[in-house]
């Protein structure tokens, strides 16, 4: 009861929150360089704020354990892979695409050869093997068009915000017909639902 209340009345909250995702949805879609440069920002900060707490810690530790080291060593590479995502954005993105497909392509060879040794333990090893094809297909279209990759990876985000905002706008027109309509406690929101 108390829950359908709080939803009629902050009906807004839900409306903004949709308007929210499917503007970031349709920019997305639309400009996705800038998404992909929003998003290697975001890195950025998060590799230079990790990198420069570990620092801060390692030197506040130094006197109070032989390892203090490998937290300096972690801060500085923290450090360095977020003034080089800055000054080389292409190189970042490069390298996040090329990890992607190396995974895939290594997935697939060992799905593979775990299909092969699982091939008379179990019944349905081909389904094993299809999904190792496709890991490997993928993985190589991945690594021979790595811009291809950077660009479906924004898309599919800009799909996601556009598709939660409508269900956000959604649920907020129905929240709002609902207090509109008086319908709090009387048990006709439930039936409405």
């Amino acid at each position: 009861m108390y829950a359908e209340h709080l939803l009629m009345r902050s009906w807004w909250v839900l409306a903004l929150r949709g308007l929210a995702a499917v503007a970031f949805g349709v920019i997305t879609l639309v400009l996705p360089g800038v998404t992909v440069l929003s998003l290697l920002t975001v890195f950025a900060v998060y590799a230079l704020l990790g990198g420069g707490a570990s620092v801060v810690g390692a030197f506040s530790n130094r006197k109070h354990g032989g390892d203090w080291w490998a937290l300096l060593l972690l801060g500085i590479c923290g450090l360095a892979v977020g003034i080089l995502t800055i000054i080389y954005p292409l190189l970042t993105t490069f390298a996040l695409i090329v990890m992607i497909g190396v995974n895939a392509l290594i997935s697939g060879v060992f799905d593979i050869v775990l299909a092969i040794r699982l091939r008379k333990a179990i019944q349905g090893e081909w389904l094993l093997v299809l999904n190792a094809i496709i890991s490997i297909v993928f993985g190589i279209l991945i690594l021979a068009f790595p811009a291809a990759g950077t660009f479906a990876l924004v898309w599919m985000i800009g799909v996601y915000a556009l598709l939660t905002g409508i269900l956000l706008l959604s649920l907020a027109w129905r929240a709002y017909k609902l207090k509109k309509d008086g319908a709090f406690g009387s048990g006709a929101g439930r039936s409405a639902a």
